[in-house]
């Protein structure tokens, strides 16, 4: 029995790595060649954030941080820093998630939007202090936007697709862990 649920666990942290891959895989189609008019919510992490939220023993924080520092790599971005923020907030959001299982949607969508915010400027003061090249600064606030709107969108296709919802008390174990 104990092997089962081990192995549906491995199966849904899978689960996470592939839409990971997925996701990146279409981030880096090259569809618009032209100069950028708007910027696309940032889905990895939604997806992230989502799935930390939701089920945190489904995201541990190595696989979180190799999917960002993938995404740092293949997307050009200085490799590291939006992982190391990234790893940040998804363990600050599994940590709240035995609070938010019991409070509403709204709740939970502002608990993330709040740390998507301070991810995106975390990220956006760091280039700046290191003087690293940046995206003007509308398209950068219509991503992080975009993010945040997108988030419900994220949610309610991983509960279709993927079954993702917040544990019930009886789900968990005496340490608050999903079984």
């Amino acid at each position: 029995m104990a092997d089962t649920r081990g192995f549906g666990l491995w199966m849904r942290r899978a689960s996470y790595l592939a839409l990971s891959l997925l996701i990146l895989f279409f981030q880096l189609l090259p569809l618009d060649t032209g100069t950028p008019r708007w910027a696309p919510p940032d889905l990895l992490v939604a997806l992230t954030f989502a799935w930390a939220v939701r089920r945190p023993d489904f995201v541990p924080a190595l696989s979180v941080a190799a999917m960002m520092l993938l995404a740092d790599l293949l997307l050009q971005r200085p490799p590291g820093l939006l992982a190391a923020l990234v790893v940040l907030g998804a363990e600050w959001l599994k940590r709240r998630a035995p609070e938010l299982r019991d409070d509403s949607f709204l709740t939970e969508w502002l608990s993330v939007a709040s740390v998507i915010v301070v991810v995106s400027l975390g990220y956006r003061v760091v280039l700046n202090l290191l003087a690293v090249a940046q995206p003007q600064l509308g398209l950068y606030l219509m991503q992080l936007l975009m993010t945040m709107a997108v988030y419900p969108v994220v949610v309610g296709i991983c509960y279709l697709f993927f079954g993702l919802q917040k544990p019930a008390a009886s789900d968990l174990d005496t340490r608050g862990i999903g079984a």
